[in-house]
């Protein structure tokens, strides 16, 4: 899906479904598969395996480093696990990537933290943290930055559906998304 984002996905919906409301909803990676059950569809993180869900992988999200503005590691243009030998890593309780293996780094001794404070505490030069680059720039602040982590582990982002509730609206959804325009066929 070269240059396809969720930004143009909706601009392209208000230009070939006007008269039909999308509505956006936040979804938390831990409760996605319940999520499922109250909206139409939804971006989700992989693995996800359910036979009752059409699943269509869209991308793998690169993984990125989030550590204060001003620390060492931001000198780099990318970070490998080499790099980060003697930082210490937050955990996070949101954590979708699972743990990479860092050699050479200390998990933080304190607890866990949601992205967003972990991202404040990153910030205070205390430690790094892992998260998809689309955490780090939701959460993005002026006193942390990131770095694409080159050999870490990626997220995959997947288009999901309930079978039972495709519809007209849904099936065209999903044709913006793997990018049909109104006079594609199938």
């Amino acid at each position: 899906m070269p240059g396809a984002t969720p930004g143009k996905w909706i601009d392209a919906w208000k230009q070939r479904m006007p008269h039909v409301p999308l509505e956006l909803v936040p979804i938390e990676a831990a409760t996605q598969r319940a999520a499922l059950d109250e909206v139409d569809a939804a971006l989700v993180r992989l693995p996800l395996t359910d036979e009752s869900l059409h699943i269509i992988p869209l991308y793998d999200e690169l993984p990125v480093v989030v550590a204060a503005a001003d620390s060492h590691l931001m000198a780099a243009e990318e970070l490998t696990a080499a790099d980060l030998a003697g930082e210490v890593v937050i955990g996070l309780t949101d954590d979708v990537l699972g743990a990479p293996d860092l050699p050479g780094t200390t998990p933080a001794r304190f607890a866990a933290l949601p992205t967003d404070q972990a991202i404040a505490v990153a910030a205070s030069g205390v430690g790094i943290m892992i998260v998809p680059m689309s955490l780090a720039r939701m959460h993005h602040r002026k006193d942390a930055d990131h770095r694409v982590l080159a050999d870490g582990p990626t997220s995959t982002v997947a288009l999901v559906w309930p079978r039972e509730r495709t519809t007209p609206d849904v099936e065209t959804f999903v044709g913006i998304v793997r990018g049909r325009t109104a006079n594609s066929s199938r």
